[in-house]
């Protein structure tokens, strides 16, 4: 049985087996940092988040508490160990660190009243890669010594570890403890390491709690006392049974490690080669007008041609020729198409991000109130970036690889013209439009089903009737699933059935035998029961996350549903409700707000609100924002924004051609891959005016007179909400539909409804000719829509059908009523 690892708190031979291999990986890993085991102690944990937990759980049992002291670059991990300290600072740039240090020595009086303390420092900053001074552990050491105080260093090795050596063979000079990331260095296993110097651990072993392997002896009845392992320090940090397969694995990619790349001082010869070229071609590329397209954001202390200063790290933002920023989440989209994969937003470094972006703290709370998250899509506030994006270059990093990311950034966000890449400039003749589609799509995020010619389909304030009404929700974090994470939901193909009353859905995939090829649920809101009794639908609602937002749906109990949709997907998920009516908590999103009709004369453009821009909200409190009201906010469904999505024909067609030009070998892009609800086109003898839409303030539908064989067809509703298609001999003169906003596009438009598959346009194409001017330089492909609060002319249900004439109201137009 020499392959069987058995728990090591036991002395059976399985058992003996996984403790020798256990300490021959601890030796090994201690002798990579050229750690003697003689001054050195190793403690596994699962990461390196873990190991600086450990140290602040120790401190923190200290009697009177202990100080704190961090450095501005620090990661969020360390910065959240001041919540366990009795008091804390945070060291704004390196001076200040040094002159504490030399305080210490000079002064007579302890400044931290006798208490404990613990300074930490990230060996190399995960923001921007540069390099603390390593020598700081020594000299507060030399500080702590000549002035009977006690403080103790904690350094996070994490980041420089994955590209660096970290030389340990002097105790006097090095950190009182280390942390670091062994999946960061060999990718595999998922396992961290806390090095604790042997002088430095008593503040460690005081912590109160004890897990299992860390006592000799425990009373737990009449007598309640405990006694810790003394034989090492590991014995008593390590809680519990160790990742014995994990730290197994371990020692194998030493191995491999050495095999392939020999040692960690090559590794940061080749990686810091590749920085230097990434920062100098970054740094060099221009706008046609001369403008630079990258900021960078790099210490003035560092050098990309000297390693112990700078790491194979480079932090940026983007900006336009006219000097506007970037959004983030519209770069990691276009990358996301490309297959290049980096990380943006706060990196989890709060410090170092306030500090570049010149984010004071009541930005911070302005920008958190005006609903910035990291890595949402509302990085751009009040003209000012939130985060960064982050290159970061290993050991199997290549020329290759930096070439590719300098001709993505060149390619997409180097303006080569001194005029827009905007199509505002496209002809704006007074075209009108008809129906050519109408889609919905009865479960979110899967396929459209296409109204019947000849059918006056409902709008409602929340938009087209049975337009996502379900969802699909993953079954264990309920959080709505979409097409982005999920692209085989689009073989997911809904339909309504008002005869039968029921929603079916076909699958466009192979299923296993066992499971059916469609479903059907009842249209019916209320509970309906399978024909053996069982309810298909539970009579409790559960809270389920659709776009960021928390909704309470009916989630469906029946397992045939929830294994039909686990087995189309592979993904453990089951079918949930969102109906129409009062319990409808959902609204769009804070930048699509109903519109002002504008005065006969247009606004300059500069004047104009940018597209897409997110407005400020009013704080739970002053003075963040002097806003009184808060904007009106229009009832939707599960959609991702706004009630109704409009796009036209002639935009299509006319980026169908631009994709044939620049994209030879691509397909024309069909109507499908942008999901919207109304499809207008131009009638055949007119003039193709694509982008019409950009300027559009309304849409006045026009009813078309029913012929008898579409009068025919149409048929009642089996529900109680009265959503089916209305009768066409009651159909009303006119529908009014307000425009919002321009749709903010992702690269989900890349998804083919048919088969599911990825491709790169026409989000490419997107990028390059519909990046409208604003905040963030976002693209744009279609209008969002809202029912008008007058509905248009005459009374009753408002209704479209193909064939419907459409007459846009334009900027600058003064509308009936309005003027």
């Amino acid at each position: 049985m020499q392959n069987l690892f058995g728990n090591p708190h036991s002395n059976s031979s399985s058992s003996q087996l996984s403790t020798r291999q256990i300490e021959d990986v601890r030796l090994r890993a201690l002798r990579f940092l050229k750690a003697d085991p003689e001054y050195f102690d190793l403690v596994f944990v699962v990461n390196a988040t873990a190991g600086i937990k450990l140290v602040m759980e120790g401190f923190r049992e200290q009697e009177g508490g202990f100080w704190y002291g961090y450095h501005r670059d620090a990661h969020t991990s360390l910065v959240g160990v001041r919540e366990g300290a009795s008091e804390h600072r945070c060291f704004g740039h390196d001076e200040e660190v040094t002159d504490w240090m030399q305080s210490l020595s000079a002064s007579g009086a302890s400044p931290h009243f006798g208490r404990i303390g613990l300074v930490a420092y990230p060996a190399q900053s995960n923001l921007n890669g540069r390099r603390l001074p390593l020598s700081w552990s020594g000299h507060l050491r030399f500080s702590c010594q000549s002035s009977n105080r006690h403080i103790y260093s904690l350094l996070d090795a994490a980041a420089l570890l994955s590209t660096s050596p970290l030389d340990l063979s002097d105790p006097s000079q090095a950190p009182d403890y280390t942390v670091l990331s062994f999946c960061k260095i060999f990718g595999f296993p998922d396992l961290g390491a806390l090095i604790v110097r042997k002088e430095s651990g008593q503040p460690l072993v005081g912590r109160k709690y004890f897990g299992g392997g860390t006592v000799e002896s425990v009373a737990c009845t009449s007598e309640t006392w405990h006694v810790r392992k003394q034989d090492s320090l590991h014995e008593q940090l390590e809680d519990g049974t160790l990742p014995i397969h994990s730290i197994v694995a371990l020692g194998t990619a030493f191995d491999i490690h050495e095999r392939l790349f020999c040692s960690l001082e090559r590794i940061s010869s080749h990686t810091s080669f590749l920085a230097n070229h990434l920062h100098k071609c970054l740094s060099s590329l221009r706008h046609a007008n001369g403008f630079p397209v990258c900021t960078i954001y790099k210490d003035s202390r560092s050098s990309y041609q000297d390693s112990s200063t700078q790491g194979p790290i480079v932090a940026f933002n983007l900006r336009d020729s006219s000097g506007k920023w970037v959004s983030n989440a519209e770069v990691e989209k276009l990358a996301a198409v490309r297959n290049i994969q980096f990380r943006t937003g706060g990196l989890c470094n709060p410090g170092g991000v306030a500090s570049f972006l010149h984010l004071e703290p009541q930005d911070l709370r302005h920008n958190f109130f005006a609903g910035q998250r990291c890595g949402n899509e509302n990085d751009i506030q009040e003209g000012r970036p939130t985060g960064v994006i982050r290159l970061s270059l290993g050991a199997m990093s290549n020329l290759q690889d930096v070439t590719a990311v300098v001709s993505f950034v060149e390619e997409f966000f180097v303006d080569h013209r001194c005029q827009s890449k905007s199509n505002a400039s496209l002809s704006r003749a007074n075209a009108n439009f008809f129906v050519e589609k109408i889609f919905i799509y009865p479960i979110k995020s899967c396929g459209g089903w296409q109204i019947p010619p000849g059918l006056a389909w409902d709008v409602k304030p929340e938009g087209l009737a049975w337009d996502r009404e379900w969802c699909l929700i993953h079954q264990g974090t309920r959080a709505a699933l979409s097409q982005k994470r999920v692209p085989r939901m689009a073989l997911l193909r809904p339909s309504i059935d008002f005869k039968g009353g029921v929603l079916r859905v076909r699958f466009g995939g192979e299923l296993p035998p066992s499971i059916p090829q469609e479903i059907t649920v009842p249209l019916a809101p209320d509970s309906t029961p399978f024909k053996n009794g069982r309810s298909q639908c539970s009579n409790t609602s559960c809270s389920s996350h659709v776009c960021g937002d928390t909704v309470s749906a009916y989630s469906y109990t029946s397992p045939d549903i929830a294994s039909f949709f686990t087995a189309a997907l592979a993904t453990p998920c089951t079918l949930a409700r969102f109906p129409p009516g009062p319990s409808s908590t959902r609204h769009s999103k804070l930048h699509l707000r109903p519109p002002r009709h504008q005065p006969s004369i247009p606004p300059s453009r500069s004047e104009q609100p940018i597209p897409g821009a997110f407005p400020p909200t009013p704080p739970p409190s002053p003075p963040l924002s002097n806003v009184s009201n808060n904007p009106q906010r229009l009832p939707i469904l599960l959609s991702n924004e706004s009630p109704i999505l409009t796009i036209s024909r002639s935009s299509l067609n006319h980026l169908n051609n631009l994709i044939a030009t620049n994209s030879p070998q691509a397909k024309p892009v069909p109507t499908s891959v942008f999901r919207a609800n109304i499809v207008l086109a131009q009638p055949d003898s007119a003039t193709p005016v694509p982008y019409d839409e950009d300027n559009w303030t309304s849409l006045n539908i026009l009813k078309t007179p029913p012929s008898s064989s579409s009068s025919s067809s149409s048929s009642s509703s089996s529900s109680s909400h009265a959503s089916a298609p209305s009768d066409p001999s009651t159909s009303q003169p006119s529908t009014k539909l307000d425009v919002l906003a321009p749709c903010r596009r992702c690269q989900m438009v890349c998804i083919d409804q048919t088969t599911a598959e990825r491709a790169e346009e026409p989000f490419v194409t997107l990028a390059k000719t519909r990046r409208l001017e604003g905040e963030g330089q976002k693209v744009f492909f279609g209008v969002h829509c809202v029912l008008a609060s007058d509905g248009g002319e005459g009374g009753g249900n408002k209704t479209i059908r193909v064939g419907d004439r459409v007459v846009p109201g334009r900027t600058g137009e003064v509308e009936d009523g309005d003027g």
